[in-house]
């Protein structure tokens, strides 16, 4: 490892597992000071801290939670004072169904998870964060390319790489560079949770069938591994891609073209 993430303090959202944990490791194993992670599964957020052994804050609860994030945001600022990397990850789907039969409160419940949640998380680490750092919010494929009976999660997602090209915008004075990225599929507990995957993995006989199942759909014929990801949004935040920002980075094997 080549050591740039040194001495910085990183805000990491759905943190717990997936793409938030991959990254989480790969920032201890860059050189990161510290680390504040938020995932509404405290137990699995607690032994993920103490297996980075670094000096953390940490939030169990929903990312959408306004007052979770002013008490977050409070304890942030005593323990480390700044931060210099910011991850938006936490995000949730719902299940598979037109627009016509899509309940408001399940609209409600992934817009507050996604948009909101990654709004919030933008607001605290702009605000605790010094000159020069950078942001990466997470998007989808979904929010680039429309897909029937996605309507929430296919919003949110677009709504996600529009709203960083604000914040690209406004940071840019500071030096604070912000992204996104728009991967298609990751091989992460989004998917296991969903029916349409438990259903896949009864019809091929195991996980790993109904992940290649998938991935056979796209041009590559692969699903990403959270590593590969948390590698993406590394480079997006380190002095490599210092000229990049308000940028969508697509990582889909091809799915959207």
């Amino acid at each position: 490892m080549s050591g740039r993430f040194s001495g910085k303090i990183a805000l990491i959202t759905g943190a717990a597992s997936g793409i938030g944990a991959a990254f989480a490791r790969l920032a201890v194993a860059e050189g990161a000071e510290g680390l504040a992670l938020l995932d509404r599964d405290s137990n699995r957020l607690s032994a993920l801290a103490e297996v980075l052994e670094r000096p953390t804050v940490l939030a169990g609860g929903d990312v959408g939670d306004v007052a979770l994030w002013a008490d977050f945001e409070a304890r942030i600022g005593a323990r480390f004072g700044r931060i210099e990397l910011a991850l938006a990850n936490a995000g949730i789907g719902h299940p598979m169904m037109p627009i016509a039969e899509l309940e408001p409160e399940m609209w409600s419940r992934v817009i507050n998870v996604n948009l909101t949640g990654a709004f919030l998380t933008l607001r605290t680490a702009l605000r605790l964060m010094n000159d020069d750092g950078a942001i990466v919010l997470v998007s989808s494929s979904m929010g680039v390319k429309p897909s029937p009976n996605t309507a929430g999660y296919g919003a949110s997602k677009a709504a996600l790489i529009h709203l960083a090209k604000i914040a690209a915008l406004e940071a840019a004075p500071r030096g604070i560079r912000v992204n996104a990225i728009a991967p298609g599929g990751v091989e992460t507990p989004l998917f296991r949770d969903a029916d349409f995957f438990k259903g896949l993995i009864k019809q091929t006989g195991s996980e790993r069938s109904a992940f290649d199942t998938l991935a056979s759909r796209t041009p590559l014929g692969r699903y990403a591994s959270a590593e590969e990801t948390a590698g993406l949004i590394a480079f997006l935040m380190s002095d490599a891609a210092a000229q990049v920002t308000g940028a969508n980075f697509v990582a889909d094997a091809g799915m959207t073209l």
